[in-house]
């Protein structure tokens, strides 16, 4: 279980990941963080990517239907113009945003700010996914959450696409996606291509 780790002394802002495949638990877990620190009185901001509307146009909805009010960015830019006078910033589903993410993040943590970024560490594909990676790198913490196999019960990694789409995004949910550890995972693209 993740102990939370203050990195901060008081003028120094730092960056969380949590990363891992679809329905591992990653926006609840961003959800728990950011909960916490609204009881420790912090101002906190969450914003998410436009394009995310699968619950909800403007919160961050866990699959377990815990939700956060949000503000829906097209850019990762946009997060710095609504940020303003914030202790706590949390970002969900941050593969969907641009490569311009890590250097907003870092600019936001080198003015004290608490940044929570959540979201896939690889794509459909099993390639690692948009900002992710440089992300992992900058921060100065990361959670890599599992899903369980649903097709073996062993720890999940993967988010395999069980709908017919050579697109990068397709938002999706049990119905466009399930989880799978890397042997099933590597049978399933196998057997597709059969």
């Amino acid at each position: 279980m993740f102990l939370e780790k203050d990195y901060r002394n008081k003028s120094q802002g730092w960056i969380e990941v949590i990363c891992g495949s679809m329905f591992s638990g990653k926006t609840e877990e961003l959800i728990r963080r950011l909960n916490r620190a609204r009881i420790a009185k912090l101002k906190v901001e969450i914003f998410k990517p436009g394009v995310d509307t699968r619950y909800s146009d403007e919160d961050v909805v866990s699959h377990n239907a815990n939700a956060l009010h949000s503000t829906p960015v097209e850019s990762a830019s946009q997060i710095l113009f609504y940020a303003t006078d914030v202790d706590v910033i949390g970002i969900d589903e941050a593969q969907f945003l641009d490569e311009e993410l890590p250097s907003v993040c870092q600019q936001l943590a080198d003015q004290g700010v608490r940044v929570i970024v959540a979201g896939l560490d690889m794509d459909y594909t099993g390639k690692p996914f948009g900002p992710m990676p440089k992300l992992m790198a900058i921060a100065e913490d990361v959670t890599k959450v599992h899903a369980i196999c649903i097709r073996c019960g062993g720890l999940a990694n993967y988010s395999h696409r069980i709908v017919a789409s050579d697109q990068l995004v397709v938002l999706g949910e049990t119905d466009s996606y399930e989880p799978l550890c890397r042997a099933c995972y590597l049978k399933a693209r196998q057997e597709k291509s059969e």
